[in-house]
């Protein structure tokens, strides 16, 4: 059963990695430890990671080391994935750290009552979670329930739908791609958003230049998170919605 919880009427899903927090080479750690675990041997190469779910990650890293990627691996790389994070986790919370502006921008947004705050990473769910946990107080403001996550799909652009749908569900309002905005440091976060059905704000805090996220389609490019309020207001213009702060 929908129960309608009023006046929700934007979804706004962040990206985890380069886009709010630094793992600080602690997600290629991860995927190599796992790599070693289910194979017995540790990776002679790691292809490229970011903007990939998990499941293409470990799939690609399989195939660049010339191991094949069977249904056996296939049924139990998430598990390994979550005791690779596991035994790595106090790395992160050592070595990661928050990105410039994010708490700020954060809590600038969560006194948007229409705003329901949650992310869209090719992570699978707990080790999402485990990398937030570096946001500590500020954690609060996300709905990771009606997250878009590398275990509810392969396909990133399909996370979308995939939180768009549990979104809905909790909160009784739909939300498509006019109301919709992913926020993203890469070419493929903003694929995603222009494929699965979102709008994109994409932030050059990883690898990708503001020039490239631009030519990939990105209807705003900004340098970082610093400015909260501007934010706001590039969220409210987007979506074309009147969206009073508390």
């Amino acid at each position: 059963m929908i129960v309608e919880i009023a006046g929700k009427q934007v979804l706004l899903l962040w990206d985890v990695d380069h886009t709010l927090i630094e793992n600080s080479g602690v997600s290629k750690a991860v995927y190599a430890r796992a790599f070693q675990m289910m194979t017995g041997q540790a990776p002679e190469v790691q292809p490229g990671t970011d903007g990939r779910t998990d499941h293409e990650i470990v799939r690609n890293l399989f195939t660049a080391n010339g191991v094949a990627f069977t249904p056996e691996d296939e049924s139990s790389y998430q598990s390994v994935l979550i005791d690779a994070m596991r035994a790595l986790h106090p790395r992160l919370m050592q070595d990661g750290f928050v990105l410039r502006g994010v708490p700020e921008v954060l809590e600038a947004v969560s006194q948007i009552p229409g705003i329901v705050q949650s992310v869209l990473t090719g992570n699978i769910r707990p080790n999402a979670e485990a990398k937030l946990r570096l946001l500590g107080e500020h954690a609060h403001v996300l709905d990771l329930d009606v997250g878009g996550y590398g275990s509810d799909d392969a396909r990133r652009p399909q996370l979308v739908a995939a939180a768009q749908r549990k979104a809905a569900q909790k909160y009784g309002a739909a939300f498509d791609r006019s109301s919709t905005v992913l926020v993203g440091d890469t070419e493929r976060d903003v694929v995603a958003a222009l494929e699965g059905g979102a709008l994109i704000v994409a932030v050059a805090t990883g690898v990708t230049s503001q020039k490239q996220l631009r030519q990939a389609g990105a209807q705003v490019v900004l340098p970082d998170l610093a400015d909260a309020p501007g934010f706001v207001a590039i969220v409210r213009d987007l979506t074309g919605r009147e969206l009073a702060a508390v």
